[in-house]
């Protein structure tokens, strides 16, 4: 079980993604006060705390990770008081509450853009962001051959105050988030209030997007790939990721952190989203002294093949938590296709497979030495919403490169609560309202009141695991050690006595230990581990 001081290093964090969670106004969009309402679903599966996602003022192109004030709430989820009143729930349940913060970019409605915008070439305010003279005749063409995350250049030109065109932006998702030049001091000075305004709400910590961001080469160049660097999402270009500088900013965030866990003794986390190549260049960002938390991606990204999982783990605990710190697993986020649907692929729909291979995903993670994060829906077994018309789409990068691959509102589809038809209980009290996409009828069937009423759902799997975990001292931080198993069969130990083993294959195969299991993500009679099947038991050390 966590300790007091070092709560996170083997948590359990629930990310709500709040205009997606309870809507309390009717308006078809969640918000803070519909996250307060939920909380006390959250405290009875059993999560240790809540990752908020953006919900400052925002126009909303990406969904609140182009920021307009980091220092406000958007009225569409609340206001101030509300979020006060969220805080004060949230402490007296237990729960603790991360905040998302936006360091690499801002809105392009942001003061501080629309100054730089107004203020000219060479200005101060231009120092802010990354302006640039166009190349080629008359500054037609990008400052570099860079491509943005979201397609398209990273570069968009300006019309100057006199009408003509002028500079060109820098901006590595879209042209309505501009990046910070956080080489120019008043970035990091910015950030540093922005962070104690929060701290000072009483937050407990913040989950950092795009943490290996921020800086850029100072000298702006071409790449040498731009193809590959055009891979949407994914983090590949060297001159615009990962420069030695952006540790300065987490040691920096640390301190400050830490300066409040002295003055209360309640210890703030940082969690980055780390997007590097390897295990060993991500534990660089979990330094003692840098940030307590950064997502490890490869497992959500490993094939369903009992080798790739075992790979995948041996490298984080050789390489991340060999830092001192723990890992932090998750198998799915806001920005990726939902755990059933990925897992069931290629097999025929309706087989299942996609839903036993999540259930037993589940069990492995939360089994890991480490720290957990669980996307909300996922505790419900929803699937991706794959058939969301064009017209409904809201994704940036649909709108930037034209193709429904790898758009992300399938996974962004509001909850449902209750009922047998859309809204299923998201909004409150309005039976006619359209929540901000579609929900399909088959979502009845993954409703929260039924999960509950089913001891056999996803909901009851995710509650007991996290009762378990917290209940049994072998799970939560510690080692792993592996053991024999058969070719499809990952099977490893915690502890002296508890056992984990995931079943990869279809066939079944000899459980590595008699007996019926403690939990189970699906029937498994004594003896036997089913295919498509993990399960947890404690040993007599027989088998060890």
């Amino acid at each position: 079980m966590s300790s007091k001081y070092h709560w996170w290093r083997d948590a359990v964090i629930y990310q709500v993604y709040v205009r997606s969670f309870l809507d309390s106004t009717g308006d078809g969009i969640g918000d803070l006060a519909g996250v307060r309402t939920g909380l006390p679903y959250l405290k009875k599966l059993g999560v240790d705390g809540i990752w908020l996602s953006p919900f400052y003022p925002s126009p909303q192109h990406d969904h609140g990770y182009d920021v307009a004030d980091y220092r406000g709430v958007d009225p569409v989820f609340g206001d101030l008081a509300e979020f006060d009143l969220l805080m004060t729930a949230a402490r007296r349940l237990g729960i603790k509450v991360l905040l998302d913060i936006v360091p690499n970019h801002c809105s392009s409605e942001h003061p501080w853009f629309a100054e730089a915008l107004a203020a000219g070439p060479g200005s101060p305010a231009r120092a802010r962001f990354h302006f640039a003279d166009g190349r080629g005749p008359g500054g037609d063409e990008p400052p570099n051959n860079w491509h943005a995350m979201f397609g398209g250049p990273a570069w968009t030109r300006v019309t100057e105050a006199d009408g003509r065109p002028g500079q060109w932006y820098l901006h590595m998702f879209t042209p309505e988030q501009p990046d910070w030049n956080w080489r120019n001091p008043e970035i990091p000075a910015e950030f540093d209030r922005v962070l104690r305004f929060w701290l000072d709400r009483g937050v407990d910590g913040f989950r950092i997007d795009v943490a290996a961001g921020l800086y850029k080469h100072p000298d702006l160049p071409d790449s040498d790939d731009p193809e590959a660097d055009a891979r949407t999402r994914d983090s590949v270009n060297p001159l615009a990721w990962n420069q030695p500088e952006v540790h300065e900013v987490w040691r920096h965030w640390r301190s400050v952190c830490e300066e409040y866990t002295t003055r209360d003794g309640r210890e703030r986390l940082l969690v980055g989203e780390v997007s590097v190549p390897t295990a060993r260049e991500h534990a660089r960002y979990v330094r003692p002294d840098e940030l307590h938390q950064a997502f490890f991606f490869d497992l959500l990204g490993a094939p369903w093949q009992a080798d790739a999982f075992r790979k995948v783990v041996s490298e984080a605990m050789q390489d991340i938590a060999g830092t001192g710190s723990t890992v932090t697993w998750v198998l799915n986020n806001h920005d990726q296709v939902r755990t059933v649907t990925r897992y069931g692929e290629p097999a025929p729909e309706g087989s299942g497979l996609g839903a036993a291979r999540a259930r037993a995903a589940a069990l492995l993670m939360l089994a890991l030495p480490g720290a957990a994060y669980i996307y909300q829906g996922e505790e419900l077994g929803l699937p991706e919403v794959v058939d969301l018309p064009d017209d409904v789409l809201t994704d940036p990068i649909f709108r930037r490169t034209g193709s429904r691959a790898r758009v992300r509102d399938g996974c962004r589809v509001p909850l449902p609560w209750s009922g047998q038809a859309s809204p299923f209980g998201f909004t409150s009290g309005v039976e006619s309202a359209r929540p901000w996409l579609p929900q399909p009828d088959y979502f009845a069937e993954y409703a929260t009141d039924r999960a509950l009423a089913d001891t056999r759902s996803f909901w009851h799997l995710y509650r007991d695991g996290l009762q378990l975990r917290s209940a049994l001292p072998q799970l939560g931080e510690g080692t792993l050690r592996w053991l024999d198993s058969p070719p499809d069969v990952l099977a490893f130990a915690r502890g002296d006595d508890l056992v984990c083993a995931v079943n990869f294959g279809t066939a079944p195969a000899p459980a590595p230990v008699s007996g019926a299991p403690l939990l189970s993500s699906g029937p498994c009679p004594p003896g036997v581990l089913p295919g498509s099947t993990a399960a947890w038991w404690i040993s007599d050390g027989t088998a060890l």
